[in-house]
């Protein structure tokens, strides 16, 4: 089985709403990094469409092109603890970073932010739903009899991030059992535009990559802890491409692209410098 039948395998799992134990997955994804030439990277799914665009300018300069399997961050940070053969990994908050490098399993010194996100609230794109995001906003009368399709908001950052967002409007008891959970943000994503939810909290990227959804409201970047990415090389990497890859991230090259997919720079990166995740945490 090819390499590309392989990871789509692994996202059909990844989007299986529990119904994949981390074990399956895990599985998948050796089998998915077996008879990779390039880097072996875990990301989260929200940055499929950037870093699918940074893998193939990667391979252009003249490097193998990256492996990349994308999933939700909890069950993507299990695999690297439970030892998956990954080079690098990507995670959609602070927390589970922090988690891995507790843990010994990335390389500290390498930590960074590769960029920053946005929460939005989407409907699918045929729907006439207007709703301002501010306090007390009548989010359940919306939904209608429908479900808010978010990611896990007990583990998955794009989850949490949405329940802190309704938390600091006062809402949140509107919709706390009338959630549509699921593994990653892009199955989510996947539930609004296939109008099987009315209402959907995703990044802002992952609603730019769906023709099927529109953008009813952004939320404001002060009611939720900031979005950012961190990235590090995993401490079992063994590719030569590792650190070049990651110093190429942090390039004028490099970061056109993130903006171009709608993701925000660290704010050090106008600077030329590197960031820590604890930095760029910071309100």
């Amino acid at each position: 089985m090819s390499a590309a039948v392989q990871r789509r395998r692994l996202m059909r799992l990844a989007c299986l709403g529990g119904l994949a134990s981390v074990a399956t997955v895990a599985t998948a994804t050796r089998q998915a990094f077996a008879a990779a030439p390039g880097l072996r990277i875990l990301a989260a799914a929200s940055l499929k469409d950037a870093l699918d665009a940074l893998a193939q300018q990667w391979a252009q300069r003249g490097h193998a092109r990256p492996v990349i399997v994308y999933g939700g961050t909890p069950m993507l940070a299990r695999q690297l603890e439970q030892g998956a053969p990954a080079d690098l990994i990507v995670s959609a908050d602070a927390p589970w970073m922090d988690r891995l490098e507790q843990g010994g399993f990335i390389r500290r010194e390498t930590r960074g932010v590769l960029a920053g996100n946005r929460l939005a609230l989407i409907a699918p794109a045929r729907s006439t739903v207007a709703l301002a995001l501010r306090p007390g906003m009548p989010i359940g009368a919306a939904l209608g009899d429908g479900r808010l399709a978010v990611a896990d908001v007990r583990t998955v950052p794009a989850g949490r991030y949405a329940r802190a967002g309704l938390e600091s409007l006062g809402v949140w008891a509107q919709v706390s059992d009338r959630l549509a959970m699921t593994d990653n943000v892009r199955a989510a994503l996947a539930l609004v535009a296939r109008e099987e939810a009315p209402l959907g909290i995703v990044y802002v990227t992952d609603a730019r990559a769906e023709p099927r959804v529109r953008v009813v409201a952004l939320f404001d970047q002060a009611l939720h802890p900031a979005i950012v990415y961190p990235i590090a090389i995993a401490a079992q990497a063994t590719h030569p491409d590792a650190a070049p890859f990651l110093a190429w991230l942090r390039s004028p090259e490099a970061l056109a692209i993130l903006s171009a997919q709608g993701l925000t720079q660290p704010r050090s990166a106008s600077a030329g410098g590197a960031q820590t995740t604890r930095d760029a945490a910071q309100p």
